[in-house]
């Protein structure tokens, strides 16, 4: 059953005539007559009491009144929980350190015009522990580092951004290799623990370097700070706050992927459709 149809048969009650329920629908009077031609088919039973300039509901459909009203209404609330601009209420999103510094600042003003009634609740953390945040249900989507294993069922991602190796020195030194930077300088290591860092460690394992480790940490913003006093180097990917970083002759290769983590078939779909719409709006490609 089209509830469109049953949308119409309550506009003529509503409204106590057909031309008043076309005129509201923007439908001609005989549209509006043939949908409730084929209710009355389908249901088996005269809806209407016609009159000459007015229609009221016969007995049977005053019966049926009620139980009409719920299924418009469900199919109603239905169209606006698919609706990005409809989207209403908290959305709990987590963040990993560098995606609350480069997007969530270009994100709150996209969904302040795109989906008003939404109220994002930000929780940082790490890659991992947001992840099992997404998979525990504790958040509704998460932007972390794609994981470093296939997703289980019900997880999705939605790339958003690919970051490559680069090499961060201090101001000044003359190296642009890692090898050349490590025999000079102690590594201040991206924690191989993480899923990013694994990507800098995996780097080093691969080339047959290994420094002297100074210090490891899951910072990125610690990192470049500690590397800008002169103490050591790192390797880090080149995410949207880094400066001052070299490329590495294969530093493609060796890429941090950032994404959005949701689930499969979310409770709140419309809200995470707000969500991805505005991140990739305010992507340069976007």
């Amino acid at each position: 059953m089209d509830t469109r149809f049953l949308e119409s048969l309550l506009a003529v009650i509503d409204h106590g005539s057909i031309a008043a329920a076309a005129q509201t629908q923007a439908l001609t009077p005989a549209a509006v007559s043939q949908r409730i031609q084929v209710l009355e088919r389908e249901l088996g039973r005269t809806l209407l009491e016609r009159k000459a300039n007015a229609s009221g509901p016969s007995a049977a459909c005053r019966d049926l009144l009620p139980a009409m009203r719920r299924l418009v209404q469900q199919a109603q609330n239905l169209r606006r929980a698919a609706d990005p601009g409809l989207a209403r209420g908290v959305f709990r999103l987590g963040a990993i350190s560098t995606m609350l510094t480069a997007e969530i600042p270009k994100l709150l003003p996209e969904l302040r015009d795109s989906a008003p009634g939404l109220e994002l609740q930000i929780t940082p953390g790490t890659s991992v522990a947001l992840y099992e945040a997404v998979r525990a249900g504790e958040l509704h989507a998460a932007l972390i580092v794609t994981p470093p294993f296939p997703l289980p069922f019900g997880l999705q991602q939605h790339p958003l951004r690919r970051e490559p190796l680069r090499l961060l020195l201090p101001e000044g030194h003359p190296a642009r290799t890692a090898e050349a930077a490590f025999d000079d300088l102690p590594l201040i290591a991206y924690d191989p623990e993480s899923w990013g860092g694994q990507i800098a460690a995996r780097y080093l394992a691969d080339h047959g370097v290994t420094p002297q480790v100074l210090c490891a940490l899951d910072s990125l913003e610690v990192i470049s700070d500690l590397v800008a006093s002169g103490i050591g180097a790192a390797l880090v990917p080149d995410w949207a706050g880094l400066q001052g970083a070299h490329p590495l002759p294969d530093g493609a290769a060796y890429q941090r992927h950032l994404v959005l983590l949701t689930p499969a078939t979310p409770e709140r779909a419309a809200a995470q459709q707000a969500i991805l719409r505005s991140l990739l709006s305010s992507r340069p490609d976007g």
